[in-house]
């Protein structure tokens, strides 16, 4: 089997990192000046290039491979852990002048174990740099933030997306449609390496990649469905939007899908709008993206779980201004 593209195309250098700019002129800047702080952290959704980031950062520090050692603290979160990396980091490196400490998923740390990484933080050695990531900052004790340079990662832009996995489809001579781009970007919701996984395993179609396909693939509802229902919602005919959503339901579509498609045409139509919009308009498209929220946020079993969607279009078909 080929190499997934996550892994294949991983970047190996600054300038090939996607949708952090901010992040990279603070490390690039720092690596340039010789003005390294001893311990980062990184904090941001997955799939946003935490990782690589710290990898790249390693590098760029002189430290060589034997010298850098990558923690998953999802694994090794205890006590003796943390006690096993107070005592390495004494350790001078083998060939570096740095020793780099990667700890992934640090706030999975036990609270003993983030104590004695604390009082490692506090009197580091000269030759050590950590770099600590994490999905869920406000697990993170702040006595450990506070002895960090934190780099918050953000969720990359579609058009990132897009552009990156164009530079892959062209790579492994793949013929991809832009509806499909633009639909892997859109399940992907921020995250490269989603996206990355979701063109991987689209590679099954063959090299020729159509939307329609991926749509089936990703058990994402046909654009013109999606059309019918908002273009329901504005008329504020609940009758044709509920026969909409019927027949949306009936091809199979998960609801939670569906109220992300509705949910994005709405955005776009009301941003479209804002250069000229009534009042009464803006408080409608107010309402209709509150109660797509709303919906979204419901958690039913199988069979109940497109009752929080019908509830919200119809709520919101009958709203008067």
């Amino acid at each position: 089997m080929s190499e997934v593209f996550y892994r294949k195309y991983r970047p190996q250098k600054f300038e090939e990192v996607a949708g952090q700019a901010n992040v990279l002129k603070i490390l690039k800047n720092a690596v340039e000046q010789n003005k390294m702080a001893h311990a980062y952290l990184f904090s941001g959704p997955r799939g946003t290039g935490k990782t690589t980031m710290a990898r790249i950062l390693s590098r760029e520090a002189g430290c060589a491979p034997e010298d850098t050692i990558e923690i998953d603290a999802a694994s090794q979160r205890g006590i003796d852990d943390a006690r096993a990396l107070r005592e390495g980091v004494r350790v001078l490196p083998f060939r570096s002048p740095k020793k780099s400490y990667i700890i992934d998923e640090v706030h999975m740390l036990t609270r003993e174990a983030f104590n004695a990484l604390l009082k490692t933080l506090e009197e580091p050695p000269e030759h050590a740099l950590f770099i600590l990531c994490t999905t869920e900052l406000e697990k993170v004790p702040e006595t450990i933030v506070s002895r960090t340079q934190h780099c918050r990662f953000s969720k990359i832009s579609m058009p990132d997306i897009i552009s990156e996995l164009k530079k892959i489809s062209k790579k492994e001579n793949l013929e991809v449609e832009d509806g499909a781009f633009q639909l892997i970007a859109f399940f992907a919701e921020g995250s490269l390496r989603d996206a990355q996984n979701i063109l991987f395993q689209a590679t099954s179609f063959g090299k020729k990649i159509k939307e329609s396909d991926l749509r089936i693939f990703l058990g994402a509802p046909s654009g013109e469905l999606v059309n019918s229902i908002k273009l329901s919602l504005l008329a504020k005919n609940p009758k044709a939007t509920i026969e909409s959503l019927s027949e949306a339901l009936k091809s199979g579509v998960d609801p939670t899908i569906l109220s992300r498609f509705i949910l994005h045409d709405i955005r776009e139509t009301y941003f479209s709008k804002l250069a000229n919009i009534s009042k009464s308009d803006a408080s409608f498209f107010d309402f209709s993206i509150r109660e797509l929220l709303w919906a979204m946020e419901q958690h039913t079993d199988d069979h109940t779980s497109h009752i929080p969607l019908e509830l919200a279009l119809v709520k919101i078909a009958t709203q008067t201004s």
